[in-house]
């Protein structure tokens, strides 16, 4: 038993250091209303941005796409397993993300942890340096790691640092890999100037824009159309189950790029696709992001995130300068983030306490994310709740 009681050991370290993580049971569909573990709670929780998971034509979507299609889909997209909902949903995805490159193509991956992790290793390996952002997602963080490539990693939005670095590399395949919007603080990269550096160095420049497709650019086509950017240097990765609503992910890029992918992704190649059901869904989602309707979720989206960004001010904790939906309130320990999650939580508000090693020693906070489902009134609930959780003054 001594492996076990190893085990044990170290999960009684992290309960000591209030750091397990715990999962929550949501009992109904993700909306801003849920019923979680049998209660009624407002959910500050989700990466639902638009409010489209639950909407009833993607419902009837999925349906219509399983009725179609069945339940799975047998095999792998080279084995079989390809199917017309998986080709139209690829094709619509160029059609509508890729107008940062000429001759654009998708590739449709069953999650955003398999598209980077596919991305990266097959484009870059022993002989590419690959500079990365210290503040970057895990899978990207993992899939560096699994391309054996060199890996510098510069300060988070450093394009100093980072210039530095790229003269002082002599590899023969330069790449730079970012997140678009960081998960945990909400801030955008600054992507045209790290395009610029890649066309100065011969690089490639990955993005994750997880946390931006279908929220940020015109008809919310994502941050690299938010800062009209067009090169072949460029290779965008987008997720599905954030702002679109559904599930799975994407690489877009320049046709021979997607087809090197697709000959050899490792993470492509050697799993099951998604069910034809969910490409069909994603494809409905499409058509509502670029919608009008679209455009009016992305507007109400924004008069919550500038309310929340004034409310949170007012706090005696420190908020993120965030123009996103994601919006983070910095609490410092663990123990006292823990205990105002809890406070917000007995008030019937959902607000995930995030801690290391997600986030940096010292900086553990809540991380308020707003979806377009949400109303004012959610939030007047919210700003009583951290008001009543704020220490009075005789105890700050």
């Amino acid at each position: 038993m001594l492996l076990i009681d190893n085990l044990t050991q170290a999960l009684k370290d992290l309960d000591e250091h209030g750091l397990r993580r715990r999962r929550r049971t949501a009992d109904t569909a993700c909306a801003a209303h849920m019923t979680v573990d049998g209660r009624e709670m407002i959910g500050f929780a989700s990466n639902d941005y638009l409010g489209l998971a639950a909407h009833p034509q993607l419902v009837t979507a999925i349906a219509e796409g399983a009725r179609r299609y069945g339940a799975g889909s047998g095999g792998s997209h080279l084995l079989g397993g390809h199917s017309r909902a998986h080709a139209q949903l690829e094709d619509d995805l160029a059609a509508f993300a890729g107008g940062f490159v000429d001759a654009p193509r998708a590739l449709y991956f069953s999650t955003g942890y398999m598209a980077n992790l596919a991305a990266l290793t097959a484009l870059a390996g022993r002989g590419t340096t690959l500079f990365s952002d210290s503040l970057n997602h895990a899978s990207l963080i993992d899939g560096a790691r699994l391309s054996r490539a060199d890996i510098q990693v510069y300060p988070h939005a450093d394009t100093q640092a980072l210039s530095a670095m790229l003269e002082a590399s002599d590899a023969a395949t330069k790449m730079i890999v970012t997140d678009t919007v960081f998960s945990m603080d909400g801030d955008i990269a600054p992507l045209a100037t790290l395009l610029a550096l890649a066309e100065r160095h011969g690089a490639w420049l990955v993005v994750d824009d997880a946390h931006g497709f279908g929220v940020l650019g015109p008809q919310g086509r994502g941050a690299l159309a938010w800062e009209a950017l067009r090169s072949p240097h460029l290779v965008m990765i987008g997720t599905l189950g954030k702002a679109a609503g559904v599930s799975g992910a994407f690489v877009v890029a320049h046709e021979t790029v997607v087809e090197w992918l697709v000959q050899r992704a490792r993470p492509y190649i050697f799993t099951t696709a998604s069910p034809p059901a969910v490409a069909h869904a994603v494809s409905a989602s499409l058509r509502i992001i670029g919608s009008d309707e679209g455009d009016a979720r992305r507007a109400h989206l924004q008069t919550l995130i500038e309310r929340t960004r004034a409310m949170l001010k007012e706090t005696c904790w420190l908020p993120v300068d965030s123009h996103t939906a994601v919006q983070p309130l910095i609490i410092g320990s663990n123990e006292a983030t823990l205990a105002i999650a809890a406070t917000l939580d007995r008030a019937g508000l959902w607000v995930p306490a995030i801690r290391p090693p997600t986030v940096p020693a010292g900086t553990s906070r809540l991380r308020v994310s707003l979806s377009a489902a949400h109303s004012h009134d959610d939030l007047d609930r919210l700003e009583a709740a951290l008001k009543l959780a704020q220490p009075s003054e005789g105890h700050a």
